[in-house]
């Protein structure tokens, strides 16, 4: 699919590895729609690429319905979805005096994570089904997981959960859209360099980044972005869960 002149949504735009693509997509000549809960960046970046954002709760059916509805008025029919919203706490099972992890902890985690993405993906797809061709297909979704969505550390049930759902329902998700002519793809990052990392000491990241194999670095937001246009233009790429790692394989903790 060729990105010059379409509509795409970008979740979690406003920052981080959704930025990162958000701005590749418009510089690839793309109407860039950015969902987020975090406005100001959010209209900062909009502003910087040209596109347009719309705050979004991605767990909330009336919002996403309501930011779909306001980014086709204003772009057209987006035929292009990056999901990128997510969080990633830390959360033991166990607290240190033995009693267990608050359900809703690990609920909202999910929820976020997993949850949000299939509501985005769901309300996506049901405005494209039956839209015009563009080439030989419809639209292209690309969904975000993580390495510990195979390898999940120890403080990181719940977030390993979620990214496992993502990965577990990309296969059932792109046999079902086959029909209609939407790809589904994930991408699973290794040790990234968010604004979350981006508040520990300089130290403590070039320490991650050393437990790499190659390159032996973090890696870069747009790194992600550019993975995620090679499979937006290649058809021939669906149902993939892509590891994007330097070759890691984490540890236990």
């Amino acid at each position: 699919m060729q990105i010059n002149g379409l509509a795409a949504v970008v979740t979690g735009g406003a920052s981080g590895l959704g930025a990162a693509t958000a701005t590749r997509l418009a510089s690839l000549g793309a109407k860039v729609a950015l969902f987020d809960l975090n406005a100001e960046a959010g209209e900062a970046l909009a502003k910087e690429i040209g596109g347009k954002f719309f705050s979004v709760n991605v767990t909330d059916e009336a919002s996403v319905q309501a930011g779909l509805e306001a980014a086709e008025a204003a772009h057209g029919k987006a035929r292009i979805l990056v999901n990128c919203a997510g969080i990633a706490p830390p959360a033991k099972v166990l607290n240190r005096d033995g009693s267990a992890i608050a359900l809703a902890d690990f609920a909202k985690i999910v929820n976020i994570n997993l949850i949000g993405t299939f509501n985005v993906l769901s309300k996506f797809a049901s405005r494209i089904f039956d839209a015009e061709l563009v080439g030989e297909e419809r639209g292209v979704i690309i969904n975000t997981a993580s390495v510990a969505a195979f390898e999940g550390q120890v403080g990181q049930a719940a977030y390993a959960a979620s990214k496992a759902g993502v990965h577990g329902m990309a296969l059932p998700v792109a046999r079902e859209f086959a029909r209609y002519g939407i790809r589904v793809n994930t991408i699973a990052p290794g040790i990234f360099w968010t604004p979350m990392l981006a508040s520990l000491p300089q130290e403590a990241q070039d320490s991650l980044g050393k437990q790499v194999p190659f390159p032996s670095r973090l890696g870069k937001p747009e790194e992600y972005a550019q993975l995620a246009q090679s499979i937006i233009e290649n058809p021939m790429i669906n149902a993939e869960t892509i590891r994007l790692d330097g070759a890691i394989r984490m540890g236990a903790k």
